[in-house]
């Protein structure tokens, strides 16, 4: 039986990531270089959101596009969020991280978008659906020795992974890809959705589960092994698994001691890292340069309107609306 703290919750120790020790590569080193520094209160807006929009967009895009599924949709959120931030700069007073502050108006953006389109979809497996106590089978890829798993399974699992977040309902979704996918802490996606910590703990814990059902149900699977502990001691262990995961997962170097657990939930723990892992990288990548554009023009005609300055030729009148400024989806398709 595992060794239990005074809460009676399985504890493990913080493991330094391996990567700590390494020296930065010279690539590393020149995106540290040219990465803009983070605006602070009392910077013109017509500064701080550009510099927002260089640190932020590409992973801003990546959450739009996790969450609205389809490119111009995905487009007009991330622009409409600028916008707004633009607007909204004046009330940013460094309580929070920029970063922080502008993903909350993300947040909200997300649901006020879901709301039109007919409310939010809260439909979802219960929780004893979701749990594997009853699985008498476990993932091929997760069974096999580390570093000996079939690197087309693994890519095939990540790829269902990726696939199934999109079908998650809204109240899932949105903490997930805040928390896995933007890099956020429980405590700045609690802050940025206005929520409780617990609740964003509780959401995001259900949404890896079914993320996992979803990812090992049509993976190539072996037969697991009984386990060996009673239901209450493996329900310490997935806790404590969950909670790891929250402070960042095993690729943070939060773990839980592998003396602790048998081989069925070492199975799946190492689901959950593909799922985790699976989220991480769906944050890469760069913002399609034309969006980028596209924002950066809107930011100085309202600028241009806030100061009142006379429009240059070729640019809409004063009296649009700053939404009007955006690139609409049709022109896009063309």
């Amino acid at each position: 039986m595992p060794e239990q703290g005074d809460s009676g919750t399985a504890e493990w120790p913080k493991i330094p990531r391996a990567c700590d020790s390494r020296a930065p590569t010279m690539l590393e080193r020149m995106f540290t270089l040219a990465k803009p520094p983070s605006p602070v209160p009392g910077t013109p807006a017509a500064d701080a959101i550009p510099a927002l929009l260089d640190l932020h967009g590409p992973k801003l895009h990546a959450l739009a596009m996790r969450l609205c599924g389809h490119r111009a949709d995905a487009d007009d959120m991330v622009q409409e969020v600028f916008l707004q931030a633009f607007r909204k700069w004046h009330t940013f007073k460094g309580k929070a991280d920029s970063g922080t502050w502008l993903y909350a108006i993300a947040a909200r953006s997300c649901k006020a978008r879901t709301r039109r389109k007919g409310g939010i979809d809260r439909r979802m497996p219960a929780l004893s659906q979701l749990m594997p106590w009853r699985e008498t089978t476990m993932m091929e890829a997760a069974a096999a020795s580390e570093g000996e798993e079939d690197q087309t399974e693994r890519n095939e699992a990540v790829a269902r992974v990726q696939r199934e977040i999109s079908r998650l309902p809204e109240f899932l979704r949105l903490p997930l890809v805040l928390k896995e996918v933007m890099g956020m802490s429980v405590e700045d996606t609690a802050s940025a959705m206005g929520l409780a910590e617990n609740t964003i703990k509780t959401r995001l814990h259900r949404a890896r589960l079914a993320l996992r059902k979803a990812m090992t149900a049509k993976a190539a699977a072996v037969d697991a092994p009984a386990p060996i502990y009673e239901k209450q001691v493996c329900l310490d262990l997935l806790k404590a698994k969950m909670e790891a995961m929250d402070r960042g997962g095993t690729s943070a170097g939060f773990k839980v001691p592998q003396a602790d657990f048998c081989a069925r939930c070492r199975a799946v723990f190492r689901e959950l890292d593909l799922v985790q892992d699976a989220c991480t990288h769906m944050g890469d990548g760069p913002m399609p340069a034309r969006l980028r554009r596209a924002i950066l023009k809107a930011i100085r005609e309202r600028d241009g309107l806030e100061q009142g300055t006379t429009p240059r030729r070729g640019r809409r009148p004063a009296g649009a609306s700053a939404t009007t400024s955006r690139v609409s989806a049709r022109s896009r398709r063309r």
